[in-house]
């Protein structure tokens, strides 16, 4: 969990740049600055007050004088005036909107200033209403596009991302770990099946019976609770302070055990599956067992194994519980093994001060040959047509690579490898030369823009420069706030396996991108798959176990992902398809 001073503090300057992006363009390289550092202080695994006391708040990258003094405030008073100031200045409830698709800077101003809307509700029935509409430069597509974001953004805040639920819900399972009464513990529902959104949070656990009454105490006296809901025997509900979510208690016996684990991970049609087919045998299971219908005899249930077992199937992976066919392999024993994170060989994909990233590439090599065991990083800062995120040209590239070969050498191996996130421009075409592309030892190309037309022709031409070795989240949505393009993904794929390019699963929490969905298709129509973080910070790199849950949920075993193989196989399979069309010319 991220520190909770330093949430506060992200919260405020982020607040802050939307402020200044309100403002106008004179303002906007304030804005930039204020966006950095609320995405540096919520990467910060240490509290700020750390930072304080050793009087190192200079150290964080993007922090200034300035910008110390307000944190220093802030931590002494519980405000900063200088953004009471700027509220004032500004319709400030307003601001939230710039988060939302469709809302600019520009296009509220002009809402606030003509129709005198002060508040997310009035815009919401100005926009129903059709005042907006009217407006000029308001069309009826912009308001369309107005009223998609809204909708992304209300189901967003309705469901929470899988990152933050696992985050909020280890939190509370490691306080309960602590009860030596508890024999078992485990976060079940969709959580465990690693759904990429998750509702209500479940939480079970195994005990004695006279143990019940003191975990449930435990649980309903945590720090984090805010509102008991309910309480119960074997039963408690309560709704806690990070974004009033509902965490849900349950206790079994330990003989209970699996059938409870198994009835609560879902999903709801696998169950019903089972519950069918044990019908069939002359068998009734719920949460509390296995029992034979003739004489009620309780007949499975410790154990998750034993139930499949009794059904005639081999234990199924929680990820694969989705009633798409699990059944069919599982009653062969054909269940595959699917990727773990340990076949993890390396990261494909992150950033560094080059371009828009929080740490040099010292840092980053540093941080990951102490804290993972990777045999290699890509390195893959963006191109010059990402000018806000730093991007690069031919020559910051080439002066890159020997930056990276020189740090190679003080880590006596060929851990870091060049790399660059390339444009794809609107004509398909790429804004690094070829040249400088073929220098580099690994390629990803991504769109960067033209969210609101048909890519399929874009990303097929990426997909056919011998050069390209991967696309970056190829589908461009960001979860709550942009959907994903239209594209045709079986062309697309088909393209992809004929040139030997790899498609991206990115771990990003606001991407995941390919989902699990589309990832399996891709497997499906034989696309080698990497998994990579697009880290920004030291800390993102830990969102690479998010890519490995899609993966799994698309059924994939190591020899579906390219990089849990050791550099030589990755470096054959870049070189494969330049020498494809080489030959081909």
């Amino acid at each position: 969990m991220i520190p909770e001073l330093n949430s506060e503090l992200s919260v405020i300057f982020g607040s802050m740049a939307a402020i200044y992006d309100y403002l106008g363009s004179n303002e906007r390289f304030r804005a930039l600055a204020y966006k950095k550092v609320s995405r540096v202080l919520k990467s910060l695994n240490e509290d700020i007050t750390v930072f304080i006391n050793n009087n190192t708040l200079d150290e964080i990258p993007g922090v200034g004088e300035g910008i110390a003094d307000k944190i220093r405030e802030y931590v002494s008073t519980g405000k900063i005036s200088k953004y009471e100031e700027l509220k004032e200045k500004v319709p400030f409830e307003l601001m939230e909107m710039l988060n939302i698709s469709g809302f600019g800077p520009e296009s509220l101003r002009q809402i606030h200033k003509e129709l005198n809307i002060n508040t997310k509700e009035e815009l919401i029935k100005a926009i129903n209403n059709g005042s907006i509409a009217r407006l000029r430069n308001f069309g009826i597509r912009k308001v369309e596009n107005m009223m998609r974001g809204l909708k992304l953004h209300k189901k967003a805040e309705e469901r929470m991302s899988l990152w933050l639920a696992l985050q909020l819900s280890e939190s509370i399972a490691g306080e309960l770990k602590k009860l030596k009464e508890i024999t078992q513990i485990e976060v079940a529902g969709s959580i465990r099946r690693k759904k990429e959104s998750i509702g209500d949070i479940d939480i079970l656990v195994s005990c004695k019976p006279e143990n019940r009454r003191k975990i449930i105490k435990a649980f309903i006296s945590l720090k984090i609770c805010k509102n008991v809901l309910l309480k119960g025997d074997t039963k408690a509900s309560i709704i806690v302070k990070h974004d009033d979510r509902q965490i849900d208690l349950r206790i079994v016996e330990e003989n209970e055990w699996g059938a409870a684990l198994l009835y609560f991970t879902g999903s709801k049609e696998h169950n019903i599956f089972l519950r069918s087919l044990a019908k069939e045998k002359g068998y009734k299971i719920n949460e509390y067992g296995v029992f034979n219908v003739k004489d009620n005899k309780r007949i499975a249930g410790k154990t998750e194994t034993e139930i499949y077992k009794l059904l005639g199937f081999q234990w199924i992976p929680p990820e694969m519980r989705e009633d798409k066919g699990e059944y069919k392999l599982a009653e062969k024993n054909k269940i595959p093994k699917l990727v773990e994170i340990d076949n993890l060989k390396g990261d494909m994909q992150m950033h560094s001060r080059w371009s828009d990233g929080l740490n040099s590439i010292e840092e980053l090599a540093s941080f990951v040959m102490k804290n993972y065991p990777y045999e290699y990083i890509v390195l893959t800062d963006h191109s010059k047509a990402e000018r806000v995120a730093g991007g690069m040209d031919e020559n910051k590239f080439r002066e890159q690579n020997k930056k990276i070969k020189a740090i190679n050498l003080k880590l006596e191996k060929e851990f870091i490898k060049t790399g660059a996130e390339v444009d794809i421009l609107a004509d398909g075409s790429l804004d690094l030369s070829n040249d400088l592309l073929s220098e580099l030892d690994w390629v990803c190309a991504s769109i960067h823009s033209g969210f609101n037309k048909d890519n399929t022709e874009r990303l097929i031409s990426a997909c056919r420069n011998p050069y390209v070795c991967c696309i970056g989240h190829p589908t461009g949505r960001l979860i709550g706030k942009r959907e994903e393009y239209k594209a045709d993904w079986k062309r697309i794929f088909k393209v992809a396996a004929e040139t030997g390019t790899a498609m991206e699963i990115n771990s990003q929490p606001d991407r995941m991108d390919l989902n699990d969905e589309l990832s399996e298709l891709a497997r499906q129509q034989g696309v080698m798959l990497t998994i990579s973080t697009d880290s920004h910070s030291l800390s993102d790199l830990a969102f690479i176990s998010l890519g490995v849950w899609i993966a799994r949920r698309a059924w994939c075993t190591a020899a579906d992902i390219l990089n849990t193989a050791g550099w030589e196989t990755v470096r054959k399979f870049a070189l494969k398809k330049r020498d494809l069309f080489t030959n081909s010319n």
